[in-house]
């Protein structure tokens, strides 16, 4: 994407702005996506190799370029202490690297939750846009997640019909993961899924751990179990959370626990979170099966 570009996306948000205050939201929303897509199109053919040196190197430009853009400095320094854990192999921390929020009308950048008027426009706080760590927290209601957390499986087990235990082993060309470790995979993410459930059902806003079950997947036992015992092993723990969750009241899906990583988390912002990261996954198992 060419410099000059960025004056029509800014135009593009500012036409969206005022179609809002217009009332023409239906128009508004092609402009704010197509501005979203320009930009997201743009940063995937960029593509930023993922090794922590490089990602600390571009943190620490990313720190430089947003001085010269006058991001707040409270902003600047919760990415400085960030890419200061990340260089020494640790996560964020969430009481390092709190949510920004967002004015939506001016553009307007806080750290934490706002609790006055926006200093620049005068919006009210209510109204600025919430920054999680991803979209997943959010992506589903209760109803949905139950009707994923059945259906997931079942599409697994088809993925995995037919094929031999040398084939769900056999390792990409690429060096990602084989299909035995992403079935590892699903089982480790369902088995803490299924202890935080149970640990915000039966306490009061418990601290929730912040894990690396990423690296999980890639460390086999002396007797590894075959792929086909580790499904079997996952459906069993999926079967007993969809029988828990079947039984709560709605509002328990809102009670809250506290995400050493993530902050504040709902029941289902947390179920939310495990089940769409299951579904990023499906297309994964699908090429390898190819």
């Amino acid at each position: 994407m060419q410099k000059d570009w960025s004056d029509t996306i800014t135009h593009w948000l500012a036409t969206a702005r005022g179609l809002e205050e217009e009332g023409q939201y239906g128009l508004a929303k092609y402009a704010r996506a197509s501005a979203e897509a320009v930009a997201r199109r743009a940063a995937y053919h960029a593509s930023i190799a993922n090794d922590r040196e490089t990602l600390v190197k571009h943190t620490a430009q990313m720190e430089r370029e947003m001085t010269a853009l006058e991001v707040p400095t409270e902003i600047r320094e919760a990415l400085g202490r960030g890419r200061a854990a990340m260089e020494t192999g640790k996560l964020t921390l969430f009481k390092d690297t709190p949510n920004p929020y967002l004015c939506r009308t001016c553009g307007n950048l806080v750290l934490g939750t706002p609790t006055a008027i926006c200093a620049v426009c005068g919006a009210h706080p209510r109204t600025f846009l919430k920054y999680m760590p991803n979209y997943w927290f959010d992506d589903m209601d209760p109803f949905e997640l139950l009707e994923w957390m059945r259906t997931t499986p079942h599409i697994l087990a088809g993925l995995l019909e037919g094929l031999t235990e040398e084939q769900m082993t056999r390792q990409p060309a690429d060096g990602g993961w084989s299909i035995h470790q992403a079935i590892t995979h699903y089982r480790d993410t369902q088995d803490v899924m299924a202890f935080r459930v149970n640990l915000i059902l039966d306490k009061d806003n418990p601290p929730l751990e912040s894990l690396a079950i990423f690296e999980w997947a890639g460390k086999e036992q002396e007797k590894p179990a075959t792929t086909r015992e580790i499904y079997d092993a996952y459906s069993k723990s999926r079967n007993e959370s969809i029988a828990t969750l079947e039984n709560i009241p709605l509002k328990a899906w809102w009670r809250m626990g506290q995400h050493q990583e993530f902050g504040p988390l709902t029941l289902r912002q947390q179920v939310s979170y495990f089940i769409a990261h299951e579904i990023t996954h499906l297309p994964q198992i699908e090429a390898l099966r190819k």
